[in-house]
């Protein structure tokens, strides 16, 4: 059976709206069985305070599944019964693995088993990631290795992706798919 889900990359800089945006569009889909998968580990009150803030904003019609590492797990099992998939975010999710001391091949194994899984699934599946590469160069290694690991996450779920949505000051633009792009 052709998979006929569309996965959809939403991206864009810190209070861009890309959250915003992805969970109005995965409200779009009909249905009754809706997941938040939440890579979020929340380490101090404020970190709390945009969870819960977050949460009052789905409302009661999305299920939250807390995963911060094994994504493509609850991917693989949730899509099974659910009629969307939203993930928020990638960014969380790539600190998390480096913060479990994954190195780059197995942060780029993980993505791969992430592919794997968002290619199988029969229900839309919405991913939220920060663009970290638009700033200054990080001043010390973990945040440059951070940076450069979020950069190639984002490359290589936006070229899997049937869909990539760039928000900036509130604002979606379209930059997946380019039928008009002539290289």
């Amino acid at each position: 059976m052709e998979n006929k889900a569309r996965i959809t990359l939403v991206i864009g800089g810190c209070r861009s709206g890309k959250s915003s945006f992805a969970l109005d569009a995965a409200s779009q889909i009909t249905g009754k069985q809706k997941i938040f998968l939440a890579t979020s580990v929340p380490t101090d009150p404020e970190m709390d305070k945009r969870v819960a803030t977050h949460q009052a904003e789905r409302g009661g019609d999305w299920q939250t599944i807390e995963e911060p590492v094994m994504i493509h797990e609850t991917i693989e099992s949730a899509w099974k019964t659910a009629d969307v998939i939203l993930v928020d975010c990638l960014t969380l999710w790539t600190s998390n693995l480096l913060f479990a001391k994954y190195d780059e091949p197995k942060i780029m194994e993980a993505v791969g088993l992430l592919i794997a899984a968002l290619k199988e699934s029969h229900c839309p599946v919405f991913l939220v990631s920060n663009e970290v590469g638009y700033g200054i160069v990080p001043e010390n290694s973990l945040a440059r290795q951070f940076r450069d690991y979020a950069g190639l996450v984002n490359q290589k779920i936006a070229a899997m992706a049937d869909r990539v949505i760039l928000t900036m000051a509130g604002i979606p633009v379209p930059i997946k798919p380019r039928e008009n792009l002539k290289l």
